[in-house]
Formats: C-alpha cells, sequence, structure tokens
C-alpha cells in the first residue's frame, strides 16, 4: 500500500517521471569519482619519495577537488529531476480550438465501383478521404453518403478516429434507393452545419459526377447564401467505363445492363462538378491528375478558420526550470574553484651586520 501511494506521488509532482531512473546514475557517477581518486593516489605513490611527492603538491587544492566532484555530482542529480519535468501548483488554461466546420459527402452508388481508377473510384475516393482526415488540425469532420439517397452518417466532430471507421464501412449496400442524387446530398450537407458559429463552412463532393435527380447547380447557389464553400473532387475516366456486378463471393460476376441489354457505361462529369465548385467559390480537382489531398490541404489553409470551442482546464505548473538553474549554477561555481592554492611566501629576514 506504501509503495503505490509513493507511486501515486511521484506520478502527481513529475510530468516524465520514467527519467527519475536516470537518478541511478548518481551512485555510479560517485563510486566513479572516488575510484578515479584511489587510483590517482595509488599512482603518485609508485612515483617516488612521499615527502618529496607531499612538497610537491603541497599547492593543490584538495578540498577544492572534493567539492568540485560534489558539485558535479549534484549538478547530475539536478539535471535528470529537470528532465522528469517536476511539477506542483496549478493554474487555469483557457484554450480555443479553431478550425473548419468540413463536412464531406461521399459519391457510393454503384457508379463508383467502375474501375477506370484502381482499384475502383469508390476505394480511390475513401483511401484519399482517410489520408486528408489524417491531415486535419483542429477542424471538424462530418459525413454525408449518397446515391438515389442521401443521409448523414455522422456528424461534426473531433473523434477522427471515429471518422476513419465509418469511411473504411462506406459501400453501395448502405443505401438501397439507386443512382446518384447530388442535388440532394448538398441539401442533407446543408443541414448539418452549425449555423450559429462563425468561421468558414466547407463542403467536400466525392463523386464522378452523375446526377440523376434534382437541379446541382440551383442547391449549389443555395448553399453560397448560406455561407458555405463546396470543393469537388472528381473520380473516374471520360472514356466510358463499365459497372461491374459482384457476386457473393466478391469476384466480378458480369456488368450491370440497361432494359435493352446494352452494357451501361459511366463517365466522369466535369462540368456540373467544376459548375457546383464555381458557384460557390470554391475548387473543382479531378483524381486522376494525381493525389489531391495535398492540394485540399493547400486550400483550406486559406480559409477562415475561427473558435469552435473553449476548453477550461486546470494545469500543473512546470517547475523544471528551477532545477535546471541550480545545476547551472553549480557547475559554473565547480568552475570557479581553483586548481592549486597559492603560496605564502616566505616573509623576508634581514641579512645579519
Amino acid at each position: 500500500m506504501q509503495q503505490l501511494l509513493t507511486v501515486e506521488v511521484i506520478y502527481r509532482f513529475f510530468g516524465e517521471p520514467l527519467y527519475l531512473y536516470g537518478l541511478a546514475a548518481v551512485p555510479l557517477a560517485v563510486l566513479f569519482l572516488w575510484y578515479s581518486r584511489v587510483r590517482r593516489r595509488s599512482a603518485m605513490a609508485r612515483l617516488g619519495d612521499e615527502e618529496l611527492l607531499g612538497r610537491l603538491t603541497e599547492s593543490v587544492n584538495s578540498r577544492g577537488r572534493r567539492w568540485r566532484s560534489i558539485l558535479w555530482v549534484s549538478a547530475l542529480a539536478m539535471l535528470i529531476v529537470a528532465v522528469a519535468r517536476p511539477q506542483w501548483g496549478t493554474e487555469v488554461r483557457v484554450t480555443e480550438q479553431k478550425g473548419l466546420q468540413l463536412m464531406v459527402a461521399l459519391d457510393i452508388s454503384e457508379s463508383m465501383l467502375a474501375q477506370d481508377m484502381k482499384p475502383d473510384r469508390l476505394t480511390r475516393a475513401k483511401l484519399e478521404m482517410l489520408e486528408l482526415v489524417g491531415r486535419l488540425r483542429g477542424d471538424e469532420v462530418g459525413l454525408v453518403l449518397f446515391s438515389g439517397a442521401s443521409f448523414i452518417q455522422f456528424p461534426l466532430t473531433f473523434d477522427y478516429s471515429t471518422a476513419r471507421i465509418f469511411l473504411e464501412g462506406a459501400n453501395p449496400s448502405l443505401i438501397s434507393r439507386r443512382g446518384t442524387a447530388l442535388a440532394g446530398a448538398i441539401e442533407t450537407s446543408l443541414t448539418a452545419f452549425d449555423a450559429e458559429r462563425e468561421g468558414q463552412k466547407v463542403l467536400l463532393l466525392l463523386t464522378d459526377g452523375e446526377s440523376h435527380e434534382g437541379d446541382s447547380i440551383k442547391a449549389a447557389r443555395r448553399a453560397a447564401r448560406s455561407g458555405v464553400v463546396i470543393y469537388t473532387v472528381g473520380f473516374g475516366s471520360d472514356r466510358g467505363e463499365p459497372i461491374p456486378i459482384y457476386n457473393r463471393l466478391g469476384q466480378v460476376s458480369g456488368f450491370k445492363e440497361d432494359a435493352d441489354g446494352a452494357t451501361v457505361l459511366t463517365r466522369l462529369e466535369e462540368g456540373t462538378l467544376r459548375g457546383v465548385a464555381e458557384q460557390t467559390g470554391g475548387q473543382y480537382f479531378r483524381a486522376s491528375q494525381g493525389r489531391i489531398t495535398e492540394a485540399l490541404v493547400t486550400e483550406f489553409g486559406k480559409l477562415e478558420r475561427a473558435s469552435l470551442q473553449s476548453e477550461v482546464e486546470i494545469v500543473r505548473v512546470e517547475r523544471f526550470q528551477w532545477f535546471l538553474l541550480a545545476a547551472l549554477m553549480m557547475l559554473m561555481a565547480s568552475e570557479l574553484i581553483p586548481e592549486r592554492l597559492r603560496r605564502r611566501r616566505p616573509e623576508h629576514v634581514p641579512e645579519a651586520a
């Protein structure tokens, strides 16, 4: 019980208590200095007559040497304690977290399974988004999934770990309604922002741009009036790509066909995505031109960040500087100790007449 209390006290008064194990070096240093002194005396004894050596070394400041050793060892102990970050006393600290409100609308329609981007459009979009979440610092992030319908998968949060889990699990089976309702995704995303907070609100659309329902340009104009900037990222190619159908084993068993039996081809609709971004003062990026995470991070860095939340926390006051100062003063004092003492000059004796 007493040992547990001792450990608790150590952790209460030190920010990095593990460094206190370094204090084991203090007795080792004392032992080393003692051993060096014994070896030095032994070597001196082998040099010659003890009385002669006494005369030659009578000016050596033996006491000063001992004090210098004591100061060195004490300075070492003070440095180790300083590294362990001693703390006592508390202070109240108010921290404000500034950032963006970032909603991500991810297209999980069947067309995103096309393999004109490897391994497929949806997987590539998720990888880009996961990398972006890893680069966020102090920004809230939320996720909207959409195809023929849309819903908020998770609201704005600072919990990036949860965001990654939901992103990784996004797939077309989460929404049964077929098609792609880009306008509906924008409308759903607008409801997720906190209108009472200042600062920039950003909507990031990850899609191939195909839109079968609603007017996406009109929805973008409503977003602009709400102060939301939309950035769009297009996934896919212009040539058209068939939409694979997977069996229960996860293998491609064929491709999607229309009512006439013709293979359905899906294409990247850049015009739609560029128009949506331009309505809000945002920007369009094409994923096939390379990794777009860096470009998005750069763009987001230009936007105004506002205080999203304030936290009041009671923190312990760092006191390491006192121990560091003590160590430096001890080292300086050790350098002021002279190696040898001044000999007293014999008084002048007048010659006999």
